[in-house]
C-alpha cells in the first residue's frame, strides 16, 4: 500500500505505530479505550505541527514557571505512595490544574497533557510501569520537572488524521480504511493498571484508590475482554468480523492467550495469511522477576526471550 491510504490503528497505546505511519505519509485513524492513550494519539497522530506547535510552546513556557501546589495528587502519589518526589508532584499538580482551568481546544490541550506526562515520566521512580514504585528513589527522581514540546509531525499528504476513545469493536465498525493494524492486549496485564497514573492525570478526577501503588479502583472494574483468557478469542473474532474486506496486520506474541495456530485459524476465515516471526526480549516485568509485598525476590525467571508474530492478512 502506497503512503496515500488510511490505516486504522485500533489499539493505539503509546501511538508509536500511528506516529511512524503518519510520518511515512499515511492518514491514520487511531483509537484506544483508555483516555490517556487516546490523549497521546490526539497529540502525536491527530495534531499537526502547523496547527498547534507555536501556541503550545507559548503555553509550556508559562506553565514551566508555575510554583508547586500540593494537594490530592501529591498526597496520593508522593506521600501515600512514592512514584514522585513531593516537590515534583506539587509542580505536576499545579500545571495540571492550570491546564484544566484554561478549557483549551482539545488538540492543544492534548499536546500540553502529553508534555506533562512525558515530563513526569522523566522524574518518576519506577522501572517504566506503574504497577509499583522502586523501594529506593531512582536517581532521576531528584531531577527538576521540565516541560518540553512533543515532537509533533506536519499533516501527511494523505489527509488529516484522527484520534478516538472507543471500544475496539465499535471503532472497527465505525471507520473505513485501507489497512487495519491490530496490536491487542494479549494477557492478563491491563494497560490501565500499568499506566493508571497517566489515566488519572488526563481524567483529573481524584478517583478512589487501593493498594500500595494507589491504583484507581476502576482498574478492577473496567476489565477488558482482551485481558481475559476465556473471553479473548470471542472478542478478537468480533473485531475481525467488523473489519471484513480490509487488509489486516496483526501483532501478537507467543505468550498471548491464543497460540499461533489458533490465531491463524481465526484469520484464515478473513483471507490469505502470511506470518513473520521475530525473537525478542521479554517485557521488563518478566526480566525483573517476581517479588513479594516486602520486596523480596521469590520464584525463578523461566525465560528471557519470546517470539513476536506479525500476521499479514489479505482478503
Amino acid at each position: 500500500m502506497l503512503p496515500s491510504g488510511t490505516v486504522l490503528d485500533l489499539f493505539s497505546g503509546t501511538s508509536r505505530v500511528g506516529y511512524a505511519l503518519k510520518e511515512a505519509g499515511y492518514r491514520v485513524v487511531a483509537n484506544d479505550v483508555n483516555q490517556y492513550a487516546a490523549t497521546i494519539a490526539r497529540c502525536y497522530v491527530e495534531s499537526d505541527t502547523e496547527q498547534v506547535a507555536h501556541e503550545a510552546q507559548q503555553w509550556l513556557d508559562r506553565l514551566q514557571l508555575l510554583p508547586g501546589q500540593a494537594a490530592w495528587f501529591t498526597e496520593t502519589y508522593c506521600v501515600q505512595s512514592r512514584f514522585f518526589r513531593p516537590e515534583n508532584g506539587a509542580r505536576i499538580e499545579a500545571i495540571r490544574n492550570a491546564i484544566a482551568a484554561a478549557e483549551l481546544e482539545p488538540r492543544l490541550e492534548s499536546v500540553l497533557l502529553v508534555s506533562l506526562m512525558e515530563a513526569a515520566d522523566r522524574v518518576d521512580s519506577t522501572t517504566g510501569l506503574q504497577m509499583a514504585y522502586l523501594k529506593s528513589w531512582a536517581p532521576r527522581a531528584a531531577n527538576t520537572l521540565e516541560l518540553r514540546l512533543p515532537a509533533l509531525l506536519p499533516r501527511p499528504a494523505a489527509g488529516a488524521c484522527e484520534a478516538w476513545c472507543l471500544e475496539a469493536m465499535d471503532a472497527a465498525a465505525r471507520f473505513d480504511g485501507d489497512l487495519a493494524y491490530l496490536d491487542p492486549p494479549y494477557n492478563q496485564h491491563s494497560y490501565l493498571g500499568n499506566y493508571h497514573i497517566w489515566e488519572t492525570l488526563v481524567r483529573w478526577d481524584q478517583p478512589e484508590v487501593y493498594g500500595i501503588a494507589c491504583k484507581r479502583t476502576d482498574c478492577r472494574e473496567r476489565r477488558s475482554a482482551f485481558n481475559s483468557r476465556p473471553a479473548f478469542a470471542d472478542a478478537f473474532r468480533k473485531v475481525i468480523k467488523e473489519l471484513r474486506g480490509k487488509q489486516l496486520l496483526v501483532s501478537f506474541s507467543d505468550e498471548g492467550y491464543l497460540s499461533r495456530s489458533a490465531l491463524e485459524e481465526i484469520l484464515n476465515m478473513h483471507g490469505q495469511v502470511e506470518v513473520l516471526t521475530r525473537d525478542h526480549p521479554r517485557y521488563v516485568g518478566a526480566r525483573i522477576g517476581i517479588h513479594n509485598q516486602l520486596g523480596k525476590k521469590v520464584g525463578k525467571i523461566s525465560h528471557l526471550r519470546n517470539l513476536e508474530f506479525l500476521f499479514m492478512v489479505r482478503p
